[in-house]
């Protein structure tokens, strides 16, 4: 049976690509990656190898990432794993608030990007530099919840690697769709205002459920329901 962390990082991925402050804004950041119009005839094939790169290029930065936690924490003692697994639920839970709106949380308040100013003669060169900032730089909203998936690496030290690369395969699929259906992709994201007013709603409150099963060393809970369905099929 697949590990709860992974499908939910892997959940946490795909919730970031949909939040509120970046969903509007990818498909005119992808034909700009692209030099192209989202209507342009011709234009899907180019924009869809430009994203791909572009996933490469926050994956890899992901992969790093997962490698070097993997390395320091998992040589940890089981007793100071589970003081991490109540930091780490804690800070799930203070995520949580903040995304409810409840409490205010001065970093996040702030756009932390790197900015690639440097066009690359080849553009897929450039799509892959973008993807790698974009993997360091997040608006706000995504901050939250990348923490949170990075809250839940420090409870599971021994999967760094793969929740981290499970949180860049969420976040990369959706944005090859929409590299691959541009056009359709923009009218359908122009139409989901209505959804995105509750979105910060569900997530925070999914996210106060993770941290509390997460600080309380519950999560099994959650392959234990699940475990039925997998028994059956």
């Amino acid at each position: 049976m697949v590990e709860p962390t992974i499908i939910v990082a892997f959940a946490a991925g795909i919730v970031s690509f949909a939040s509120p402050c970046v969903l509007p804004l990818i498909p005119g950041f992808l034909a700009y990656l692209s030099g192209t119009s989202t209507g342009q005839q011709g234009a899907r094939l180019k924009m869809f190898l430009n994203s791909a790169a572009f996933v490469l290029g926050f994956s890899v930065i992901f992969a790093l990432l997962g490698v070097l936690l993997n390395t320091v924490l998992e040589s940890v003692s089981y007793n100071v794993q589970t003081w991490l697994s109540r930091i780490g639920g804690a800070i799930i839970i203070l995520f949580a608030l903040y995304i409810l709106g409840l409490i205010k949380i001065g970093f996040l308040e702030r756009e932390h990007k790197i900015a690639v100013r440097k066009k690359f003669s080849i553009t897929y060169v450039t799509s892959f530099v973008f993807g790698a900032a974009f993997a360091v730089g997040w608006t706000p909203c995504v901050s939250a919840i990348l923490g949170s998936v990075l809250a839940l690496v420090v409870t599971k030290p021994g999967l760094g690697f793969v929740l981290l690369l499970s949180y860049a395969l969420g976040l990369g699929i959706p944005f090859l769709i929409v590299g691959l259906f541009t056009t359709q992709a923009a009218n359908l994201i122009s139409k989901s205002a209505t959804f995105l007013k509750y979105f910060n709603i569900i997530v925070g409150i999914l996210l106060l459920i993770l941290g509390i099963l997460v600080f309380t060393n519950k999560l099994n809970v959650v392959a234990n329901f699940f475990a039925p369905a997998f028994l059956l099929s």
